[in-house]
């Protein structure tokens, strides 16, 4: 059985009747546009605590989706006010999680997970996020055979004995892709920030193809002054590949390479699909990126598979005239040149490329050679 109460376009809260906890209360806010967009489906960004800590994480997920730097996601906060201790009770035997700990894991692995994906559009790619023995918490999901999560936000985790050997363990065997964060300050909690650093010295050891390990630590912080700046770095390490083409990627890994960077272009949005399950449109910055380079390099036989990859991409522009016409004046095949410029005329213009320069080029091709 399950109230909603909708708040405002996008947020809302929602109350769940749990077989384990009783009624428990949601924070919930919903992508731009996540109406409109029927067939599309989002990351799931899970925030315990959510009492305090979802308006921050949402928030910078809005923005930072807004601007094409991650997905747009369903954010999830699970309140947790008067019932923390509870929620996170662990053994003094074992040091994992029973009685009222227990049942709220299987409250979230079991129940609200699934209560989410049947009636959202949820994705395969979920990210939980903790602050301190919440982010402890989260790590216990990452236990399983196969995790629930795909990504931990650790923000300043009170950690339990023996976690930084057992998640040591994990992280090292992990069979498919796995990001964490984690984060402490100068002025976090003496204790905690000591047991945050030696975990830190062990995972950074870790050689594994499938962890993607980011750690902060910052200057001047606090326990709790900490979240304001972790969370957009957490998300800009996770979501890195996600982002458009950057200077720095640019310069420190397109210009040098050896092998095509067309299909450098290819192999990052198949990443981007097969971390996330998000079939991107390959942007246009991407694409003036890979052109320059190519031009740069004068590689320019890559030319052609970049109008190859332009004309799958954008079909109903002249961006591929414009790149095969690139390939054949660069290959010594002027009048192939000239007659790929003049077609574009029928297609539309696109990214700053008109069809009186690719008219302008055809011309000067004629005038130069006498066709």
């Amino acid at each position: 059985m399950f109230c909603t109460t909708s708040l405002f376009a996008q947020t809302q809260y929602e109350y769940i009747e749990s077989d384990q906890l009783g009624s428990r209360e949601l924070k919930i806010q919903l992508p731009r546009n996540y109406e409109e967009n029927a067939e599309k489906f989002y990351p799931l960004i899970l925030v315990l605590d959510g009492d305090f800590l979802f308006e921050i994480v949402a928030g910078n997920v809005d923005y930072t989706s807004y601007w094409d730097d991650m997905p747009e996601a369903l954010v999830v906060g699970v309140n947790q006010d008067g019932t923390r201790s509870d929620d996170l009770f662990l053994s003094d035997a074992t040091f994992f999680p029973t009685q009222g700990g227990a049942k709220f894991y299987e409250f979230l692995g079991a129940e609200l997970v699934p209560f989410l994906e049947e009636n959202y559009r949820v994705g395969d790619f979920k990210v939980a996020v903790g602050h301190g023995e919440s982010a402890n918490f989260i790590n216990f999901f990452s236990f399983r055979k196969v995790p629930l999560f795909q990504a931990y936000i650790a923000l300043s985790p009170s950690m339990s004995p023996y976690m930084d050997t057992n998640l040591k363990e994990r992280l090292t065997d992990l069979k498919s892709p796995l990001f964490y964060y984690m984060s402490t300050a100068s002025e976090d909690f003496r204790e905690e920030r000591k047991k945050i650093s030696e975990l830190n010295t062990k995972l950074e050891t870790i050689t594994s193809d499938n962890l993607f390990y980011e750690f902060d630590n910052f200057e001047g912080l606090d326990h709790y002054g900490l979240v304001n700046t972790s969370i957009p770095n957490a998300l800009q390490h996770i979501f890195l590949i996600y982002q458009p083409i950057s200077r720095s990627e640019y310069k420190n890994y397109i210009l040098t390479l050896e092998t095509s960077p067309v299909d450098y272009l290819i192999e990052k949005y198949e990443k981007i699909k097969t971390l996330f399950g998000i079939e991107k449109l390959i942007l246009l910055n991407d694409f003036r990126a890979i052109a320059t380079a190519i031009t740069k390099n004068e590689r320019f036989e890559y030319f052609k598979d970049l109008g190859k990859l332009a004309r799958e991409s954008y079909p109903e522009s002249l961006l591929n005239n414009y790149y095969m016409g690139r390939f054949y004046e660069a290959t010594g095949n002027p009048k192939k040149a000239m007659k790929t410029y003049r077609e574009a005329y029928i297609y539309q213009e696109i990214d700053g490329i008109t069809k009186d320069e690719l008219l302008e080029r055809a011309d000067r091709i004629q005038a130069e050679f006498g066709y």
